[in-house]
């Protein structure tokens, strides 16, 4: 009869990237704190969560932890922290629907693309082999587009939030106001820009591309 390993298999709860996953949402936790009083300190910490996002991914591949629970923590975090930002700058500027929009659009696309990667069995909501579009393959196929469009569109949330004015809540005025300090800022300014577009469009072709799958599920079950 075999005798049963002495090593322990460790509890995917406690898997390293899973570990960072808590230790994230714990600096979110402190972060959205001091949000008011302190927004340096909000957007130090803020970063440094959006930082252990990428390497609660590289500790997975290190030591083979990967996992569901971690994937769905991982979204869930990134999805909750961007839209609490975002909820913030639609206090802090005017019209503030854009940012409403925004929270809602990402919201919508990446739970269309999960609950449709579930649905086509895959183990990955990242798994974008079969779709038809170039960029979105793009997006999930080089990590460094990828990290190139989160990167910037998280900056610029936070360059934004930095920048709120309470004399001046336009957008159009601050973006203006941003143009015009040192040449640095600008080029982080306009590079984050660029970024956050990207991410945009492709958030958009995730969710119709999601949602065509959902779509096909349903006609393939009816017959």
């Amino acid at each position: 009869m075999a005798q049963p390993s002495s090593k322990k298999t460790p509890s995917v709860y406690l898997y390293i990237p899973n570990i960072i996953g808590y230790f994230r949402i714990i600096i979110n936790f402190i972060a959205f704190a001091v949000c008011y009083s302190n927004r340096v300190l909000f957007a130090i910490l803020y970063f440094f969560s959006f930082f252990c996002d990428g390497l609660d991914g590289w500790f997975a591949r290190k030591f083979n932890q990967a996992s569901t629970f971690g994937a769905v923590l991982d979204m869930v975090t990134d999805r909750v922290s961007t839209a609490c930002l975002l909820a913030l700058l639609s206090q802090f500027y005017r019209p503030g629907l854009v940012f409403l929009m925004l929270l809602g659009l990402d919201i919508t696309s990446h739970w269309f693309q999960m609950y449709s990667s579930f649905l086509s069995g895959k183990t990955s909501h990242k798994d974008v082999k079969d779709t038809g579009n170039w960029l979105l393959k793009l997006y999930y196929g080089h990590r460094p587009f990828m990290a190139f469009c989160c990167v910037a569109s998280e900056v610029l949330y936070i360059v934004l939030f930095l920048f709120a004015d309470e004399k001046s809540t336009s957008l159009l005025n601050v973006c203006g106001n941003l143009l015009k300090q040192s040449p640095l800022t600008v080029f982080v300014f306009i590079s984050t820009l660029v970024g956050w577009a990207l991410k945009q469009v492709i958030n958009v072709i995730q969710m119709k591309s999601a949602a065509d799958a959902c779509v096909v599920f349903d006609l393939k079950r009816g017959k």
